[in-house]
């Protein structure tokens, strides 16, 4: 058999297939010989239908359509195994299936033209000594100290206040409702829906709601009301507010102060069920915790800036076969995840909406898979590999979460990926020049960056 290659886009082979005449015309006697033991026509036995009758009832492209549909695929497989391709996926005919009707004829050489996906091509480029710049983070002892703050006003008591007007850090229970002001400063129209509530429990604290309504409850002492205006932000969630001025009435029915516990030894060992006795072995756990979370952010900006540089020097060509696979293991992780929040995902992931899903997941995909690739070819290059200890260490984590119902092989297989990965982005790690600058510094730079796009 005749086989041309020719390498097309997106991890793509072209094969132009010529098919022998030979082969052409033992298809065709196959495959009347085949209609003439199953198909029933009138006045005939099955089994029983001259050949010549077959062909005038069902008719010649009928009968064509039925040889191809076997030929095709057949010829296919024996082009693939002939060339030693590794094809992943269905085929691609590049000819209507009518043309290649009428082009065959038995005992005549046919040929055609299709495509198949083959894995993925990686093509490295630069991927040591990359220069790029990542943002560290830094333990600050203030953040254990506010932590402990949060702690003792969670587990506050409140207190009614009746002497004083409200201030921050009270606890406010009041009625209100709000109305749109027209151009003159004027409440007009109905209640607004969602602006509305009773005997509701507002923290004074700021940037609490939106701008100036926590303001706006200030100085105001029980059964007191008061009227003020305040102003959504121009990006508020719901687009029919946002911008809009409003006019709050509220009414405050009481007021409560929290009573913070004493910062001491029972205190440390109530809010840990006990785990720790004392305040200051509780504050030395938190102390390492907090430094561990900082080392662990700061791990993950140099791997998200790493990656990045790794795209821009490197290159991929995805098959599409792979990409929808990644597409559908994105989606399926997010459904996994909106389950664990409690969301109805029958109520997001409908009939309809799957298809715009799945448009919206390609970036993600692409560029997951992409990274994978890439770093996967680079371990191979430098015989980089996972520590043993790691790998026995998460698989037994996976297992306890997991319990049951998994296939322990493909368990094995996915911590073994990626630990390789994720040693691969270490090694590279220190093979880079990486400059750190203050947590914010970059994510500043971007928006920067995407305004100035927006303003040309």
């Amino acid at each position: 058999m005749k086989v041309i290659q020719e390498k097309l886009p997106a991890s793509q082979i072209g094969l132009e297939i010529e098919v022998p005449a030979d082969v052409t015309q033992k298809a065709y006697d196959d495959t009347v010989r085949k209609l003439a033991r199953t198909v029933n026509l009138p006045g005939f036995r099955k089994g029983k239908v001259p050949k010549q009758i077959l062909i005038q009832r069902l008719g010649s492209n009928r009968i064509k359509a039925s040889v191809l549909e076997d030929l095709i695929d057949d010829s296919l497989k024996a082009a693939i195994a002939q060339e030693n391709i590794e094809a992943l996926g269905n085929f691609q005919l590049k000819s209507s299936f009518d043309d290649l009707i009428s082009a065959y004829q038995p005992g005549e050489a046919f040929t055609f033209k299709a495509a198949v996906d083959v894995p993925a091509s990686v093509t490295l480029n630069t991927y040591k000594g990359l220069s790029f710049k990542a943002e560290k983070t830094e333990y600050n002892p203030a953040d254990l100290e506010e932590f402990l703050s949060q702690k003792q006003r969670e587990a506050a008591t409140l207190v009614p206040v009746e002497d004083r007007a409200a201030q921050l850090g009270d606890v406010a229970i009041a009625d209100y409702e709000g109305r749109y002001v027209n151009a003159a400063g004027e409440e007009e129209g109905e209640v607004i829906p969602g602006t509305q509530a009773e005997d509701f429990s507002i923290d004074l604290e700021e940037g609490k709601f939106i701008p100036g309504f926590i303001d706006g409850f200030i100085g105001l002492k029980p059964e007191e009301t008061k009227k003020f205006t305040v102003t959504f932000p121009e990006d508020y969630g719901n687009e029919e507010m946002a911008g809009k001025q409003v006019s709050f009435t509220v009414t405050l029915k009481e007021l409560k102060n929290r009573e913070l516990p004493e910062l001491d030894d029972e205190f440390a060992s109530e809010a840990t069920s006990e785990e720790f006795e004392t305040l200051a072995a509780w504050k030395e756990s938190l102390e390492a915790q907090f430094k561990e979370n900082a080392e662990i952010s700061t791990k993950n900006s140099v791997r998200r800036y790493l990656l990045e540089q790794l795209a821009e020097n490197n290159s991929v060509e995805l098959p599409e076969v792979s990409v929808n696979e990644e597409v559908t293991a994105v989606l399926t992780q997010q459904m996994m995840e909106f389950s664990r929040m409690g969301i109805d995902v029958n109520r997001i992931f409908t009939k309809d909406m799957i298809p715009k899903l799945r448009e919206t997941a390609r970036p993600e995909a692409e560029q997951r898979l992409g990274n994978s690739l890439i770093l996967t070819e680079i371990a191979k290059v430098e015989n980089i590999d996972f520590d043993a200890d790691k790998f026995n260490d998460r698989l037994t984590e996976a297992k306890a979460e997991l319990k049951e119902g998994f296939d322990e092989a493909r368990l094995q297989e996915a911590i073994k990926e990626e630990l390789t990965l994720e040693a691969t982005l270490d090694w590279l790690a220190e093979q880079s020049k990486i400059e750190f600058v203050p947590v914010g510094t970059l994510e500043a730079d971007e928006d920067d960056f995407d305004a100035a796009d927006e303003e040309e």
